[in-house]
C-alpha cells in the first residue's frame, strides 16, 4: 500500500515521539512523489536541522552521497566518505542522517559496502535511501531496510481510472444480455482504458528523462545516457504494471460488493455503486459469484506470471461477463 506523504510523515512522527525510529528506512515512489521532502521532514525531527536546509551546506551531521560521476552513478568512494562521517560522534544529542537519493545508481561495490553500514548501523544514525525503482537495488539492502511507499500523484491518476471503470461496470449492469460478443466487446473496452494509462505513464517518464538529459548533457558520457533509458524503461513499467494491479482490484471490489449484496450485507466498497451491484445480486446466486470472484484470481494469478495480457484478459471477462 502507497502513502502519501502526510500520512507517511505523521506514521514518522509517532514513531520519533515514541522513540520508535528505525536504524534504516527505503522511501520509494515515482518522481514528484516527494521522497525528498519526506526524507528533509524526517532528518529534521531526528537532527534538528530545518527541513528546508537538510540538502543544504548549512545542515549539521547530515549527509548526502548522490550520483556525481559522468556516469551518473554513485561510487564506492562516496559511501566510503559517508561511512567515515557517519563514525564521528554527534554533537548536542543531534542523530546522524545519511540520506542517499536515487539509491538504485549505487554501483556494485557501492551497495555492497554500503550493506555493511546497514547491518551494523554507527551509534546514533539514520539511514534513508529514496529510490523511485527499488527493484533495481540488491535484495540483501531491500531486506534490511524499512519500506515506505509513496504514490500520491499515481494514487490521484489511478483513483480517475478506477471511476472510470466503475462507470463502465455500471453500464454493464444493465445490460440484459450478456453474451459471447459483448463480453468480448467489454475486455477490448477494458484493454482500451489499459492502453490508456500505458500511454499517460510513458509520457511522464518521457518527460523526467527529457530535464535529465537537459540537466546533465554536458557533465555525462553515452553509457549514462544508455543507462538511464534503460532505467526509464523499467521504472514505465513498474508505473503501469502499479495502476494496472489497481483496475484488477477494483474488479474484485465489484463483484465484492455483488456477493455482499446478495448475503443482506450492508458494507460496500464502491458506495456509489450501490443500485448496479445490487441489481447484480438479484440476477445471480453467491456460487456464480463466487465462480466469477475465482475467474478474477486466476486473471491476476496470470497476470502475474506474465502470461499474454490481451490474451489473459479476453479469456477471464469471457467467462466473468456471459450468462448460460
Amino acid at each position: 500500500m502507497a502513502f502519501s506523504r502526510t500520512t507517511a510523515l505523521e506514521y514518522l512522527r509517532r514513531a520519533h515521539e515514541q522513540n520508535r525510529v528505525a536504524h534504516a528506512y527505503l522511501i520509494t515512489g515515482p518522481p514528484g512523489s516527494g521522497k525528498q521532502l519526506l526524507a528533509a521532514d524526517l532528518a529534521s525531527l531526528v537532527n534538528g536541522t530545518p527541513a528546508k536546509d537538510v540538502f543544504s551546506a548549512k545542515a549539521r551531521e547530515i549527509f548526502v552521497a548522490r550520483p556525481e560521476s559522468r556516469s551518473r552513478r554513485i561510487l564506492i568512494e562516496q559511501i566510503r566518505d559517508l561511512e567515515h562521517a557517519l563514525q564521528m560522534r554527534a554533537a548536542n544529542g543531534r542523530r546522524k542522517v545519511a540520506i542517499i537519493p536515487d539509491a538504485d545508481r549505487l554501483v556494485v561495490q557501492a551497495a555492497n559496502a554500503f550493506l555493511k553500514t546497514l547491518e551494523e548501523p554507527p551509534k546514533d544514525s539514520l539511514l534513508l535511501l529514496l529510490s523511485a525503482l527499488p527493484e533495481a537495488l540488491p535484495e540483501t539492502i531491500l531486506s534490511r531496510c524499512i519500506a515506505i511507499p509513496l504514490a500520491p500523484n499515481v494514487q490521484r491518476q489511478s483513483k480517475d481510472e478506477e471511476e472510470k471503470l466503475v462507470k463502465l461496470l455500471q453500464q454493464v449492469s444493465r445490460e440484459k444480455n450478456w453474451t459471447i460478443q459483448f463480453a468480448y466487446g467489454l475486455a477490448q473496452e477494458f484493454q482500451r482504458l489499459l492502453r490508456g494509462v500505458r500511454e499517460e505513464v510513458k509520457r511522464e517518464t518521457d518527460e523526467a528523462l527529457k530535464k535529465e538529459e537537459t540537466r546533465y548533457k554536458d557533465a555525462t558520457d553515452g553509457r549514462w545516457l544508455e543507462e538511464r533509458e534503460d532505467y526509464y524503461k523499467a521504472l514505465t513499467e513498474s508505473l503501469y504494471l502499479q495502476r494496472r494491479a489497481g483496475l484488477i482490484e477494483t474488479l474484485f471490489a465489484w463483484w465484492t460488493d455483488v456477493l455482499r449484496a446478495s448475503n443482506g450485507v450492508v458494507q460496500r466498497d464502491l458506495a456509489d455503486a450501490n443500485k448496479e451491484t445490487a441489481a447484480l445480486a438479484s440476477r445471480f446466486n453467491p456460487a456464480e459469484i463466487l465462480k466469477r470472484i475465482r475467474y478474477l484470481e486466476e486473471l491476476r494469478d496470470h497476470l502475474g506470471r506474465n502470461i499474454h495480457e490481451a490474451l489473459a484478459i479476453e479469456v477471464a471477462f469471457l467467462t466473468i461477463f456471459t450468462t448460460k
